[in-house]
C-alpha cells in the first residue's frame, strides 16, 4: 500500500469514526495527572459557598425572547475527565460550570456563570452598587432580575468599571439606565484612562483581534467533551449586546477614596497589568478586597493569544505583594471579577503571595534565560514554575499558557527577531512552504511523513509538517483532514483553554471552511470614540498605491469645537487636531454623524439632507479621499493559504 493510499483511508476512516484522543494523548494527560494536587479541594468549597440559586428556567434570552444561551449545558461538565479533555482544565470547566447567585459576604454578593466574567453587587444605604456589569446587557439584565428575585428589589446607584476590558463594562446597558447617569442618579466610577483604552484599545488592529478572538474563545465550537469546555476565566462569553456609558469619576492614584452610598471604598491602581487601564478596591467594612482581574484561580495570560500589547509581568507582580502589604493582613474576604471569592485570612495571605510569585518568576526566569542565550521558544520550552508554585491551581496554565506567557516576556525586551541572521529576512510563509514540500520530496512524502508521527503521538512535529503541507499545497487529497485530525490531538492534550479552543478551531475550518463571524452589536461603544480614533482606524485602512497625489482635508467638529488636519501625501495619512491650516476641502459635521459615515452605517446625501453635514471646498478632492481606503477582512484564513 502507498504512503498516499494510506494517508487516503486513514482520512476516510477518520471522517467516518468519531474523533477520540490518541493513545498518546491520553498518556500525556495521564502523566500531567499524577502531578497535579488533587488532595487540594479548598476550591470546590469557595466555588460552590452562599448559593442563592439560578435564574429559574436557565435560560438567558434577547428581547425578541431568542435564547441566547441555555445554563443547562453546563450540567455535562461534571465527573471524571474524559480522554478528549486534558484533566487540569476539565477540573477547571466543572469549576466555572457552577452559575447563579452566590453571597460572598452580608452585603456582598456575586453572579457567576452567566457570562465569562462575574458582576458583584454590594448593598449600599438605599441602592445597589454594581461591579462590572457583564459583557452583555442581555446577561446583565438576566443578572438583575435574580438578583431582584432573591434580595428585593433596589435601585442601583453607581456601577464600578474595574479595568477596560469589554467583558467588564459591555452590559452596563441592562443595570443602569444612561438618562439615570446623565441626571446624575447614578455615579459611574473607572480608573484613569479607562474610556481611552476601552474605546480604542482595539480599534487599530481590532478586526485582526476579532477574528483570533473567534479562535481563542472557541466562538464556532460545539460545547461539549470534544469542543469547547471552558474559556478558562469562565464558562463562556454569552452573545447579546454591547454598551458603554463613560464614567463619571475616575480614580487617579491609589488611596484615594470614595464614600458611595454610605459605602467606604479605598482604590489601588494598576495600570498596565492585566489591562492598561485597571484598579483594585478595599471595602474596610466588610474587611473585603475586591482584585479585578489582577487575581485569578488560574495563570493569566502576559500576552493573549488573540493579540494584544504585552503585559508587565514584573509590575503585575509588585501590585500583587502592595495589595497584600495594604490589607493582606487583615481582609476576611478576597473577590475578584472572575471565578470564586476566598476567605480566611492565612489562605488569603498565602494566595496572594504564591500568585505574584508566579508571576515574578516568569518573568525573572525568562530574563535569566534571556541574558544566556535562548530565544523565545527555547525559553518557553525550558521554563518550569517551582513545585510550589505549580502545585497550586490557583497558577495552572488554565488561561494563561506558561510558555506563551514566557515568549511574551521575551517580546516586551527584544520583539519578535531571536538575533540569529537567518531570521533577519526570513522567506514568508507562502514562498517557503512549497520550497520545503519540494525539498522533502513533494506532497506525497511530506503527508506520510505526517501521517507517521501522528500514528506515533509525534504531533507537535506532525502539525509542523501538516501545516506546511497545507500552506503548499491545501489540494493534496487527505492533507487537511489530516492536520485537523492533528489539531485535535493537540486540543485534547492542552492545560490551557484557548490553546484547546485554537486547534479545535483550526480543525473545524480545516474540515468545513471559514464560517463567517456574527458582530456583536455594540453600538454604545463606536459613539464613545474620539474623533481622534476614528482618523486612527482611517490612517491604518488606507491603501498606498492610491495615496500619491498629496491633498488635505479638515474635519471640524462643532459640538465637540475641535478641527483635524488630515494630510495625504506619499502613501501616508496623517492627522493633526487643532491646526488651522488652510484645506482643500472641509467637512462640518457633529462626532455623532461622522462616526456614522466613517463606520457605513449613514451615507453622505442623508446627513447633508438632516442638516448634519456641511462640505465647504473642493468636492473632487473629498471624493478621491473617501475612495483612498481598504476596508479589513473580517474571515482571512489562519490554517489554510
Amino acid at each position: 500500500m502507498t504512503p498516499h493510499l494510506l494517508a487516503l483511508l486513514l482520512a476516510s476512516a477518520a471522517a467516518q469514526v468519531p474523533p477520540t484522543a490518541s493513545p498518546q494523548v491520553q498518556a500525556d494527560n495521564a502523566a500531567l495527572s499524577a502531578t497535579l494536587n488533587w488532595a487540594d479541594t479548598q476550591d470546590f468549597d469557595f466555588a460552590g459557598r452562599g448559593f442563592l440559586g439560578s435564574i429559574p428556567d436557565g435560560k438567558i434570552r434577547n428581547a425578541k425572547g431568542d435564547v441566547l444561551r441555555d445554563l443547562a449545558d453546563e450540567a455535562q461538565f461534571s465527573g471524571p475527565a474524559p480522554a478528549t479533555v486534558n484533566p487540569s482544565l476539565w477540573r477547571n470547566a466543572t469549576l466555572v460550570a457552577k452559575h447563579g447567585l452566590f453571597q460572598v459576604a452580608d452585603g456582598i454578593w456575586q453572579v457567576r456563570g452567566l457570562d465569562l466574567a462575574n458582576m458583584t453587587v454590594i448593598r449600599g444605604a438605599a441602592g445597589w452598587i454594581i461591579v462590572d456589569p457583564l459583557t452583555g446587557a442581555e446577561a446583565a439584565t438576566a443578572a438583575m432580575a435574580l438578583v431582584t428575585q432573591k434580595l428585593g428589589k433596589r435601585p442601583v446607584v453607581a456601577v464600578i468599571y474595574t479595568h477596560s476590558h469589554i467583558d467588564h463594562f459591555g452590559g452596563v446597558m441592562g443595570v443602569v439606565n444612561p438618562a439615570d447617569v446623565a441626571a446624575g442618579k447614578v455615579q459611574i466610577i473607572a480608573p484613569e484612562g479607562f474610556l481611552e483604552h476601552a474605546v480604542s484599545e482595539n480599534v487599530i488592529a481590532g478586526p485582526a483581534m476579532l477574528r483570533r478572538a473567534a479562535y481563542m474563545f472557541g466562538a464556532m465550537l460545539p460545547r461539549g467533551a470534544t469542543g469547547h469546555v471552558s474559556s478558562g476565566l469562565g464558562p463562556m462569553g454569552t452573545p447579546g449586546t454591547y454598551g458603554l456609558i463613560p464614567p463619571t469619576d475616575s480614580i487617579k492614584a491609589t488611596g484615594e477614596t470614595r464614600t458611595i452610598d454610605g459605602v467606604e471604598m479605598v482604590f489601588q491602581v494598576t495600570p498596565n497589568t492585566e489591562a492598561p487601564a485597571e484598579m483594585n478596591f478595599y471595602l474596610p467594612a466588610w474587611k473585603a478586597l475586591c482584585l479585578a482581574e489582577n487575581a485569578n484561580a488560574a495563570m493569566h495570560n502576559l500576552l493573549t493569544p488573540r493579540g494584544a500589547l504585552v503585559r508587565d509581568a514584573k509590575g503585575w507582580a509588585d501590585y500583587l505583594i502592595e495589595a497584600r502589604r495594604r490589607w493582606g493582613g487583615e481582609t476576611d474576604v478576597l473577590f475578584t471579577s472572575h471565578f470564586w471569592p476566598r476567605w480566611g485570612k492565612d489562605h488569603i495571605s498565602d494566595y496572594l503571595l504564591r500568585h505574584a510569585q508566579a508571576y515574578a518568576f516568569v518573568h525573572n526566569e525568562s530574563v535569566r534565560l534571556i541574558n544566556n542565550g535562548l530565544n523565545a521558544v527555547e525559553i518557553g520550552e525550558a521554563i518550569k514554575l517551582p513545585d510550589p508554585l505549580a502545585k497550586a491551581w490557583f497558577n495552572r496554565p488554565n488561561y494563561g499558557s506558561l510558555k506563551f506567557n514566557a515568549r511574551a516576556v521575551y517580546q516586551r525586551y527584544l520583539g519578535a527577531f531571536d538575533g540569529d541572521p537567518a531570521n533577519l529576512d526570513p522567506l514568508p510563509r507562502g514562498l517557503l512552504a512549497p520550497r520545503l514540500v519540494a525539498q522533502m520530496g513533494g506532497p506525497k512524502k511530506v503527508l506520510a511523513a505526517g501521517t507517521a508521527a501522528a500514528a506515533k503521538g509525534d504531533d507537535r512535529w506532525a502539525a509542523t509538517l501538516l501545516s506546511t503541507l497545507v500552506r503548499a499545497a491545501p489540494a493534496t487529497p487527505g492533507a487537511k483532514a489530516a492536520l485537523a485530525g492533528v489539531y485535535r490531538q493537540l486540543a485534547w492534550r492542552a492545560e490551557a483553554a484557548p490553546w484547546r479552543d485554537f486547534y479545535l478551531t483550526g480543525a473545524q475550518e480545516l474540515e468545513h471552511g471559514i464560517k463567517p463571524g456574527t458582530q456583536a452589536a455594540a453600538a454604545g461603544i463606536a459613539a464613545n470614540l474620539s474623533v481622534a480614533n476614528l482618523l486612527d482606524s482611517m490612517s491604518v485602512r488606507l491603501v498606498p498605491d492610491r495615496a500619491t497625489l498629496p491633498m488635505t482635508i479638515a474635519f471640524e467638529i462643532p459640538d465637540a469645537n475641535e478641527r483635524h488636519l488630515v494630510t495625504i501625501g506619499n502613501g501616508v495619512m496623517l492627522h493633526e487636531k487643532g491646526v488651522a491650516d488652510a484645506a482643500q476641502a472641509t467637512l462640518v459635521v457633529p462626532r455623532r454623524a461622522l462616526i456614522g459615515l466613517i463606520g457605513g452605517a449613514v451615507k453622505a446625501p442623508d446627513l447633508i439632507a438632516a442638516g448634519q453635514l456641511d462640505i465647504k471646498g473642493d468636492l473632487a478632492v473629498l471624493q478621491r479621499f473617501m475612495g483612498l481606503f481598504q476596508p479589513p477582512k473580517p474571515d482571512f484564513p489562519l490554517v489554510a493559504p
